[in-house]
């Protein structure tokens, strides 16, 4: 079984062939008579996200997520967008209990040719309550936050912290506040990012396990900081 499955776990030099190939001609009937290739690619996807399944669960609550509940759909909601291709340029899933849509923060893996894949995970497009919350952590017990991001196997592993960051001071902090760089940050999400021959790796799989589990410290913080911290009942 273990021999089986991996050699269904990787991505192919097709996969990225044809990824390229939907960008220059993004239309439905071009997709629809290259479909076999499409399957073949979501085939590969399969495979990669049912052992990075495998590999995550040892250290995290994953029972009943099936790979099906991981993966984003290839088509494109243009309801509302001025970009009218109907097809993303990448392949996507994300990790968490029930898949994709569990509501907490997961670990995000994004395949793109071009050497723009990566896994992320963090602070990203918090509810206003959520980013409080952050800030309140930021100013009352930085150290253990502080501890995560700045480790040495942390920042060589994750150089890039992405997100929006405030030009001005949050309402309720001083300027010359000393976490005031984290203070300013609207959001806070960490990449790590691998080259088309990296992910064309028979071990790109195992490598996704091995960046979630460096980067899981961090978010399980904020998971504990947004969902499961306890709110402290007011004594009067």
């Amino acid at each position: 079984m273990t021999t089986k499955l991996a050699s269904k776990a990787a991505f192919t030099a097709p996969t990225l062939a044809f990824m390229r190939e939907l960008v220059q001609n993004n239309n439905r009937e071009w997709f629809h008579a290259n479909r076999p290739q499409y399957d073949a690619a979501k085939a590969e996807l399969c495979g990669v996200v049912e052992r990075v399944l495998a590999g995550l669960s040892p250290f995290e609550p994953l029972a009943n997520t099936a790979v099906k509940d991981c993966i984003f759909r290839i088509n494109r909601d243009i309801r509302f967008s001025k970009d009218k291709a109907p097809y993303k340029s990448n392949l996507a899933f994300a990790i968490g209990p029930g898949g994709r849509h569990s509501g907490r923060i997961d670990y995000y893996v994004h395949i793109q040719p071009g050497n723009q894949s990566f896994l992320g995970a963090g602070m990203w497009q918090p509810t206003p309550a959520n980013l409080a919350k952050f800030r309140q952590e930021v100013d009352y017990n930085v150290e253990e936050l502080k501890t995560i991001i700045e480790a040495d196997a942390f920042k060589e592993y994750f150089p890039e912290a992405a997100g929006e960051v405030m030009k001005t001071t949050p309402k309720g902090y001083p300027a010359d506040h000393p976490e005031i760089e984290l203070l300013r940050r609207k959001e806070l999400f960490f990449m790590h990012r691998y080259t088309d021959k990296e992910v064309l790796k028979a071990s790109f799989a195992d490598e996704i396990v091995r960046g979630s589990r460096i980067i899981k410290p961090y978010c399980d913080l904020l998971n504990y900081l947004f969902f499961d911290e306890k709110e402290e009942p007011v004594t009067l």
